[in-house]
């Protein structure tokens, strides 16, 4: 029997690329009842044009790639199936586009697991949809704490990063440091809002206040008005909340209005490394920020993304390795059940410990299907301290995995 390979060729259909990797059957019996259709779809859904496209998008698709070589080198013969194949599609960062698009994925591509879906409202949307479907999503992209709460379902799992985390390590760091006077400014959707709430609540929790919440439209490519608003209040910080290249405009916006002369804080509530790369460190010099991952964190993390590299000419930021991590570890439950069968990979995971290149100290909690691993406190490095491209955060402490999510207790999931 030959050992199974991805395909050296790429067919597009519709505007999705499709790979597939085939081989002969393996000991599961592929092409039996254990396997819808006889083999097993992966399906990366994301931003592949617009403001969250540098962060996840093609490169995301790339990553999950990856994990289904590494996935097919290990197992070879032995794996239980012998076609995975890899779709995906543009959510455009519209709710409605991606539950089209997830409904799709599911019924047409054949789609046993969604992956990626940045912006909670898509996510949010593509969690409905898997839970109608009763087939698997992973979120990675998205941020919103409501797929581990209120809008929790049995088929979703959020693996990578949410608000609270963030707002716990950042919010909680820069007032314990005397920046007790926030602003926040943040885009007026689901991540937004979610972000504004969790910051606010880690702010105040820590002795801080928040003075205006300011909404802005997303996306959005002009913050001067709401930048001159926060400042007038004579704050410590403004704390942005946007993302990706809303991120990259607030803060080109923020350093020629000159606020940080004014004694006026920036802090970054979510910032990929990926945004670093796109203003340079000097835009950021000094900046802390939650971090979920980093390709420089380790000689497990280099190698991997030195790897990556080769293949996209980019280093990875922490949505690209989480989409790794997810995917290769989907495909270890089915090849440990024998079978896709989305309820078979659900028990399969519930309280399922991990250590893989993303997941340190990981563990996927079966209350709630949150996925809590340890995550860092990171600063945005000088110029003067970068000795090589993408050198660019110091790690100033791990926050344990434990403590860096929201407790279980306080969860308000209830899969019925």
């Amino acid at each position: 029997m030959s050992t199974k390979r991805l395909a050296s060729t790429a067919v597009v259909t519709a505007g999705v690329l499709v790979l597939s990797a085939c081989g002969n059957a393996g000991p599961g019996g592929a092409g039996g009842d254990e396997f819808t259709d006889g083999k097993v779809v992966l399906a990366v859904l994301n931003d592949q044009s617009g403001v969250y496209k540098d962060l996840s998008g093609p490169n995301s698709v790339k990553a999950v790639e990856m994990a289904i070589a590494d996935f097919q080198e290990k197992y070879g013969d032995d794996a239980v199936v012998d076609t995975i194949e890899i779709t995906s599609a543009d959510h455009q960062n519209k709710p409605d586009v991606a539950n089209t698009k997830a409904q799709e994925l599911y019924d047409r591509e054949g789609a046993d697991i969604i992956l990626d879906v940045p912006a909670s409202s898509a996510a949010l949307a593509v969690a409905t949809q898997a839970e109608t479907k009763k087939k698997l999503f992973i979120n990675i992209g998205a941020a919103t704490t409501e797929l581990t709460n209120a809008q929790c379902n049995k088929y979703t799992f959020h693996w990578a990063y949410d608000t609270y985390q963030l707002a716990n390590t950042t919010g909680t760091a820069v007032t314990e440091g005397g920046s007790t006077d926030w602003q926040i400014i943040y885009p007026d959707y689901a991540f937004g809002q979610d972000m504004d709430k969790s910051f606010t609540a880690a702010i105040e929790a820590t002795g801080g206040s928040v003075g205006d919440h300011i909404a802005t439209p997303f996306p959005n490519d002009n913050f001067s008005t709401f930048l001159t608003k926060a400042a007038a209040a004579e704050p410590d910080v403004i704390g942005t909340m946007q993302a990706g290249g809303d991120l990259i405009n607030l803060v080109k916006q923020y350093n020629e209005g000159g606020y940080a002369a004014d004694g006026i804080e920036l802090a970054v509530g979510l910032m990929f490394i990926t945004d670093i790369h796109s203003l340079g460190v000097e835009a950021f010099d000094g900046v802390n920020f939650a971090e979920a991952w980093y390709w420089d964190f380790d000689d497990e993390n280099r190698a991997w993304a030195d790897r990556f590299m080769e293949e996209t000419g980019t280093r990875p930021s922490f949505a690209h390795a989480a989409n790794y991590s997810a995917a290769l570890q989907y495909l270890e439950a089915v090849q440990e059940e024998g079978t896709d069968d989305a309820d078979a990979v659900v028990a399969n995971f519930e309280g399922k410990e991990i250590n893989d290149v993303f997941l340190k100290n990981g563990r996927i909690r079966a209350e709630d299907h949150r996925v809590v691993h340890d995550v860092y406190l990171a600063k945005v490095k000088s110029a003067d301290e970068v000795t090589e491209e993408w050198d660019y955060e110091e790690i100033l402490a791990t926050i344990p995995a434990e403590e860096a999510f929201m407790p279980v207790e306080d969860t308000t999931c209830d899969f019925g």
